[in-house]
Protein backbone atom coordinates (compact mmCIF):
# COMPACT_ATOMS: atom_id res chain seq x y z
CA UNK A 1 0.00 0.00 0.00
CA UNK A 2 2.52 2.26 -1.17
CA UNK A 3 0.62 5.32 -2.42
CA UNK A 4 1.50 7.98 -4.92
CA UNK A 5 1.75 11.57 -4.64
CA UNK A 6 -0.87 13.40 -7.36
CA UNK A 7 1.43 15.07 -9.44
CA UNK A 8 -0.68 18.63 -8.33
CA UNK A 9 1.49 18.01 -5.10
CA UNK A 10 4.69 18.27 -6.54
CA UNK A 11 4.03 21.23 -8.95
CA UNK A 12 3.02 22.63 -5.79
CA UNK A 13 5.97 21.70 -3.54
CA UNK A 14 8.09 22.92 -6.72
CA UNK A 15 5.76 26.24 -7.39
CA UNK A 16 6.52 26.75 -2.82
CA UNK A 17 10.20 26.74 -3.49
CA UNK A 18 10.76 27.95 -7.01
CA UNK A 19 8.29 30.60 -7.29
CA UNK A 20 9.84 33.04 -9.93
CA UNK A 21 13.11 31.15 -10.90
CA UNK A 22 16.59 30.74 -8.71
CA UNK A 23 18.16 34.04 -8.47
CA UNK A 24 21.27 32.60 -7.40
CA UNK A 25 21.92 30.28 -10.17
CA UNK A 26 20.52 33.07 -12.86
CA UNK A 27 23.21 35.85 -11.67
CA UNK A 28 25.83 33.55 -11.65
CA UNK A 29 25.02 32.79 -14.97
CA UNK A 30 25.57 28.86 -15.24
CA UNK A 31 22.27 27.45 -15.68
CA UNK A 32 22.43 26.55 -19.22
CA UNK A 33 25.58 24.04 -18.16
CA UNK A 34 25.14 20.15 -18.28
CA UNK A 35 25.24 19.18 -14.75
CA UNK A 36 24.56 15.56 -12.57
CA UNK A 37 22.60 15.55 -9.25
CA UNK A 38 23.23 12.49 -7.01
CA UNK A 39 21.77 11.47 -3.89
CA UNK A 40 23.21 8.99 -1.35
CA UNK A 41 22.88 7.60 1.83
CA UNK A 42 24.95 8.53 4.83
CA UNK A 43 23.23 6.35 7.52
CA UNK A 44 21.29 3.05 7.53
CA UNK A 45 17.97 4.37 5.81
CA UNK A 46 14.47 2.84 4.37
CA UNK A 47 13.63 4.97 1.41
CA UNK A 48 10.47 6.93 0.58
CA UNK A 49 9.61 9.14 -1.84
CA UNK A 50 11.87 8.48 -4.42
CA UNK A 51 9.60 8.43 -7.13
CA UNK A 52 8.52 11.71 -5.91
CA UNK A 53 11.81 13.61 -5.49
CA UNK A 54 12.25 11.51 -9.22
CA UNK A 55 9.31 13.45 -10.29
CA UNK A 56 10.03 16.80 -8.97
CA UNK A 57 14.08 16.49 -10.72
CA UNK A 58 12.03 15.96 -13.96
CA UNK A 59 9.30 18.41 -13.56
CA UNK A 60 12.68 21.05 -12.94
CA UNK A 61 13.87 20.22 -16.14
CA UNK A 62 16.07 16.98 -15.64
CA UNK A 63 16.23 13.86 -17.44
CA UNK A 64 16.29 10.58 -15.00
CA UNK A 65 19.22 8.29 -14.78
CA UNK A 66 18.39 5.93 -12.12
CA UNK A 67 15.88 5.82 -9.47
CA UNK A 68 15.79 2.78 -6.56
CA UNK A 69 11.98 2.10 -4.85
CA UNK A 70 10.37 3.35 -1.95
CA UNK A 71 10.63 0.61 1.15
CA UNK A 72 14.49 0.06 -0.24
CA UNK A 73 16.49 -0.55 3.12
CA UNK A 74 20.25 0.77 2.12
CA UNK A 75 23.57 0.79 4.19
CA UNK A 76 25.28 3.91 4.67
CA UNK A 77 27.35 5.28 1.10
CA UNK A 78 25.11 3.74 -1.35
CA UNK A 79 23.63 6.06 -4.13
CA UNK A 80 19.97 5.61 -5.18
CA UNK A 81 18.78 8.33 -7.11
CA UNK A 82 20.56 10.14 -10.32
CA UNK A 83 19.70 12.92 -12.58
CA UNK A 84 21.47 15.15 -15.44
CA UNK A 85 20.62 18.53 -16.78
CA UNK A 86 20.46 21.89 -17.12
CA UNK A 87 22.35 23.56 -13.70
CA UNK A 88 19.28 25.13 -13.35
CA UNK A 89 16.88 22.64 -13.63
CA UNK A 90 18.87 20.62 -11.04
CA UNK A 91 19.38 23.40 -8.46
CA UNK A 92 15.28 24.04 -9.04
CA UNK A 93 15.15 20.49 -7.98
CA UNK A 94 17.41 20.10 -5.72
CA UNK A 95 15.81 21.07 -1.87
CA UNK A 96 12.44 20.26 -2.90
CA UNK A 97 13.49 16.64 -3.74
CA UNK A 98 16.19 16.26 -0.60
CA UNK A 99 13.35 17.45 1.62
CA UNK A 100 10.93 15.13 0.67
CA UNK A 101 13.41 12.27 0.79
CA UNK A 102 14.70 13.35 4.44
CA UNK A 103 11.30 13.61 6.10
CA UNK A 104 9.70 10.48 4.66
CA UNK A 105 12.98 8.25 4.70
CA UNK A 106 13.11 9.49 8.24
CA UNK A 107 9.56 8.00 9.22
CA UNK A 108 9.70 5.40 6.92
CA UNK A 109 13.03 4.03 8.95
CA UNK A 110 11.54 4.95 11.94
CA UNK A 111 8.29 2.83 11.49
CA UNK A 112 11.09 -0.36 9.94
CA UNK A 113 12.84 -0.34 13.38
CA UNK A 114 9.54 -0.67 15.15
CA UNK A 115 8.16 -3.60 13.31
CA UNK A 116 11.30 -5.40 12.70
CA UNK A 117 11.56 -5.14 16.92
CA UNK A 118 7.61 -5.62 17.98
CA UNK A 119 7.49 -8.42 15.04
CA UNK A 120 10.88 -9.91 17.31
CA UNK A 121 8.62 -10.34 19.71
CA UNK A 122 5.75 -10.98 18.21
CA UNK A 123 5.12 -12.59 15.04
CA UNK A 124 1.94 -12.09 14.44
CA UNK A 125 1.70 -8.64 15.67
CA UNK A 126 0.15 -5.81 13.26
CA UNK A 127 1.88 -1.97 13.80
CA UNK A 128 -0.79 0.66 12.78
CA UNK A 129 -0.37 4.39 12.81
CA UNK A 130 -2.49 7.05 14.23
CA UNK A 131 -4.07 10.43 11.94
CA UNK A 132 -2.50 12.35 13.84
CA UNK A 133 0.05 13.76 11.49
CA UNK A 134 0.72 17.41 10.95
CA UNK A 135 -2.25 18.34 8.61
CA UNK A 136 -1.23 18.44 4.86
CA UNK A 137 1.11 15.81 4.91
CA UNK A 138 -0.88 12.57 5.21
CA UNK A 139 -0.40 11.28 1.51
CA UNK A 140 3.43 11.85 2.50
CA UNK A 141 3.33 10.13 5.65
CA UNK A 142 1.21 7.45 4.61
CA UNK A 143 3.20 6.29 2.20
CA UNK A 144 6.09 6.43 4.64
CA UNK A 145 4.53 4.24 7.07
CA UNK A 146 3.79 1.60 4.42
CA UNK A 147 7.26 1.75 3.17
CA UNK A 148 8.69 0.96 6.43
CA UNK A 149 6.08 -1.85 6.77
CA UNK A 150 3.18 -0.50 9.11
CA UNK A 151 -0.63 0.18 8.04
CA UNK A 152 -2.92 3.02 8.94
CA UNK A 153 -4.96 2.85 12.24
CA UNK A 154 -7.46 5.16 10.69
CA UNK A 155 -7.11 7.28 7.18
CA UNK A 156 -10.14 9.33 8.72
CA UNK A 157 -13.10 9.46 10.49
CA UNK A 158 -15.38 8.38 7.17
CA UNK A 159 -14.06 4.84 6.75
CA UNK A 160 -14.05 3.37 10.69
CA UNK A 161 -15.31 2.71 14.04
CA UNK A 162 -13.58 4.00 16.72
CA UNK A 163 -15.72 4.87 20.04
CA UNK A 164 -13.80 6.99 22.59
CA UNK A 165 -15.26 8.30 25.90
CA UNK A 166 -15.42 11.74 24.36
CA UNK A 167 -18.63 9.51 22.52
CA UNK A 168 -19.92 7.73 25.51
CA UNK A 169 -20.00 11.02 27.39
CA UNK A 170 -23.27 11.88 24.75
CA UNK A 171 -24.61 8.64 25.19
CA UNK A 172 -25.10 8.31 28.99
CA UNK A 173 -21.77 6.87 29.57
CA UNK A 174 -19.61 3.60 28.66
CA UNK A 175 -21.79 0.77 30.11
CA UNK A 176 -24.94 2.15 28.57
CA UNK A 177 -23.27 2.70 25.21
CA UNK A 178 -22.18 -0.85 25.67
CA UNK A 179 -25.98 -2.00 25.36
CA UNK A 180 -26.27 -1.28 22.38
CA UNK A 181 -23.32 -3.01 20.27
CA UNK A 182 -24.33 -5.62 19.02
CA UNK A 183 -27.60 -3.45 17.53
CA UNK A 184 -24.45 -0.67 16.19
CA UNK A 185 -22.95 -4.57 14.73
CA UNK A 186 -25.68 -4.81 12.57
CA UNK A 187 -25.99 -1.66 11.46
CA UNK A 188 -22.29 -1.49 10.09
CA UNK A 189 -21.60 -4.95 9.21
CA UNK A 190 -18.95 -4.07 7.15
CA UNK A 191 -17.15 -1.99 9.67
CA UNK A 192 -15.29 -3.20 13.01
CA UNK A 193 -16.60 -1.80 16.03
CA UNK A 194 -13.30 -0.36 18.25
CA UNK A 195 -13.65 0.68 21.72
CA UNK A 196 -10.89 2.87 23.78
CA UNK A 197 -10.57 1.66 27.46
CA UNK A 198 -8.66 3.85 29.64
CA UNK A 199 -8.68 0.85 32.14
CA UNK A 200 -8.35 -2.92 32.45
CA UNK A 201 -11.72 -2.98 33.93
CA UNK A 202 -13.46 -1.25 31.03
CA UNK A 203 -11.54 -3.37 28.57
CA UNK A 204 -13.13 -6.20 30.13
CA UNK A 205 -16.58 -5.13 30.20
CA UNK A 206 -15.63 -4.06 26.35
CA UNK A 207 -14.92 -7.63 25.73
CA UNK A 208 -18.13 -8.74 26.90
CA UNK A 209 -19.77 -6.51 25.05
CA UNK A 210 -19.30 -8.17 21.78
CA UNK A 211 -16.79 -5.75 20.07
CA UNK A 212 -14.54 -6.66 17.82
CA UNK A 213 -11.56 -4.69 19.04
CA UNK A 214 -11.12 -3.33 22.55
CA UNK A 215 -8.24 -0.64 22.20
CA UNK A 216 -6.20 0.52 25.87
CA UNK A 217 -4.93 3.81 26.24
CA UNK A 218 -2.20 4.42 27.90
CA UNK A 219 -1.93 1.29 30.25
CA UNK A 220 1.94 -0.01 31.09
CA UNK A 221 3.35 -2.89 30.08
CA UNK A 222 2.94 -4.85 33.10
CA UNK A 223 -0.20 -4.03 33.51
CA UNK A 224 -1.43 -4.56 30.02
CA UNK A 225 -0.10 -8.39 30.19
CA UNK A 226 -2.04 -9.35 32.94
CA UNK A 227 -5.36 -7.60 31.27
CA UNK A 228 -4.57 -9.39 27.77
CA UNK A 229 -4.66 -12.53 29.77
CA UNK A 230 -8.16 -11.69 31.51
CA UNK A 231 -9.77 -9.99 27.99
CA UNK A 232 -9.37 -13.49 26.01
CA UNK A 233 -10.59 -15.49 28.73
CA UNK A 234 -14.01 -13.00 29.29
CA UNK A 235 -13.77 -12.93 24.74
CA UNK A 236 -11.27 -15.49 22.77
CA UNK A 237 -12.56 -13.55 19.91
CA UNK A 238 -11.69 -9.89 20.62
CA UNK A 239 -8.39 -8.61 19.54
CA UNK A 240 -6.70 -6.46 21.51
CA UNK A 241 -4.97 -3.02 20.53
CA UNK A 242 -3.00 -0.86 22.44
CA UNK A 243 -2.16 3.28 22.03
CA UNK A 244 -0.50 5.80 23.92
CA UNK A 245 2.99 6.46 24.30
CA UNK A 246 4.47 3.81 22.32
CA UNK A 247 7.66 4.41 20.37
CA UNK A 248 10.70 2.82 19.41
CA UNK A 249 12.10 2.43 23.10
CA UNK A 250 9.51 0.41 24.85
CA UNK A 251 7.27 -0.97 21.49
CA UNK A 252 8.95 -4.65 22.22
CA UNK A 253 7.53 -4.23 25.06
CA UNK A 254 4.27 -3.81 24.37
CA UNK A 255 4.47 -6.64 21.79
CA UNK A 256 5.71 -9.09 24.29
CA UNK A 257 2.56 -8.62 26.59
CA UNK A 258 0.52 -10.71 23.55
CA UNK A 259 -1.49 -7.64 22.03
CA UNK A 260 -2.83 -7.86 18.49
CA UNK A 261 -2.32 -4.92 17.11
CA UNK A 262 0.29 -1.76 18.48
CA UNK A 263 -1.44 1.86 17.75
CA UNK A 264 1.90 4.27 17.36
CA UNK A 265 2.00 8.31 16.27
CA UNK A 266 5.58 8.49 17.74
CA UNK A 267 7.14 7.52 13.90
CA UNK A 268 5.90 11.11 12.72
CA UNK A 269 8.25 13.17 15.27
CA UNK A 270 11.74 12.61 14.52
CA UNK A 271 14.92 12.91 13.15
CA UNK A 272 15.10 13.15 9.51
CA UNK A 273 17.33 10.94 6.97
CA UNK A 274 20.77 11.71 6.29
CA UNK A 275 21.12 11.74 2.73
CA UNK A 276 23.68 13.43 0.96
CA UNK A 277 23.64 15.00 -2.63
CA UNK A 278 25.97 16.00 -5.23
CA UNK A 279 25.84 18.82 -8.12
CA UNK A 280 28.96 18.48 -10.61
CA UNK A 281 29.26 19.95 -14.36
CA UNK A 282 29.23 16.84 -16.28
Amino acid sequence: MITCIPDSDIEHFIEEDVPYGDLTTHLLGFGTVPGRIIFSTREETTLCCTEEAARVLQKSGASLTSCMPSGTKLFPGIEFLAAVGPAQALHAGWKVALNLLEYASGIASRTGRIVEKCRTANSTLSVVTTRKSFPGTKKIVIKAITAGGALPHRLGLSESVLVFKQHTAFLGGLEAFLDTVSELKLTARESKIIIEADTAEEALLIARSGADIVQLDKIAPSELAEAVTAIRSANPNIQISAAGGINEANAAEYAATGIDIIVLSSVYFGKPSDIGVTIQPV
